[in-house]
């Protein structure tokens, strides 16, 4: 049965990037309503996939890939949410793009992490505000991205490719400074919730997930502070933001990375 659902949410986003990818390069191509359509669906088999193979018995498998797959399902899921009201539909093609290959690995890479979240209250809220920071950072990061290009396009003169389907660039840059801000204050909470509820946050072991991630913090209140403050733009926030997001995957994911996978 995870096989079916992994296999089927791979291919429903596989279609739907396909889909929308297929409306930009050709004006009377697939409509958006299907692609979301797909992609919704796609996002069932995923959760589906999930509840599976992280609730095991006796425990949770929080593996890396199982791990990278849940924050591809929730980026997925935010992105339909809001598909609708936010410009992101240049987006889409890549968040599904990712989720398919990340519903796969999660499948096909045989690594394991059982851990007893139950047991411990205090570990379900901090890793589930990590999450959602980590996501909605993320997230910010795609727009900081589209940010970016549409910069780029409005200097090509004689550039039409795409250009229609561009939103405007100060409604992609308000939605990413909104973006941060909530990113930021969701990471300054996990960081201290984990000060509150876990003993360990700075011992051999996560010490370094800890200075990683409040270096990431750093960046972003700079960044959050400075575009307040100074009304910093332009490439300065898509640095910043490029590299707290650097900094944070690295703290998130480093270190199971070598255990898991290389080791």
């Amino acid at each position: 049965m995870n096989t079916l659902f992994a296999i089927s949410a791979a291919l429903l986003y596989a279609l739907a990037a396909a889909v929308l990818i297929g409306k930009f390069v050709h004006q009377d191509g697939p409509n958006k309503r299907l692609g979301l359509s797909l992609a919704s669906i796609g996002a069932l088999a995923h959760i589906a996939f999930l509840i599976n193979v992280i609730i095991v018995s006796p425990g949770q498998d929080m593996s890396i890939t199982n791990v990278l797959s849940l924050v591809s399902w929730i980026i997925t899921v935010s992105m339909l949410i809001f598909a609708r009201s936010i410009p992101n539909l240049i987006l889409l093609p890549v968040v599904f793009g990712f989720a398919a290959m990340a519903v796969l690995a999660s499948h096909l890479i045989p690594v394991s992490y059982i851990m007893h979240i139950e047991l411990q209250p205090g570990l379900v809220v901090h890793i589930s505000l990590s999450l959602f920071a980590y996501c909605t950072l993320v997230i910010a990061f795609l727009y900081a991205l589209q940010m970016s290009y549409i910069t780029y396009r409005l200097k090509q003169k004689g550039a039409t490719l795409l250009h229609s389907s561009l939103p405007p660039l100060m409604l992609v840059e308000n939605i990413l400074f909104k973006l941060l801000l909530a990113g930021t204050c969701l990471l300054s909470v996990s960081l201290l919730s984990g000060f509150v509820f876990l003993d360990d946050m700075l011992n051999k072991t996560y010490a370094h997930k800890t200075v990683l991630s409040a270096s990431a913090l750093v960046v972003f209140l700079t960044l959050v502070v400075g575009q307040k403050l100074r009304g910093w733009r332009g490439k300065q926030v898509i640095a910043m933001t490029v590299l707290g997001v650097v900094l944070l995957s690295l703290a998130y994911f480093g270190s199971k990375l070598v255990r898991e996978l290389i080791l």
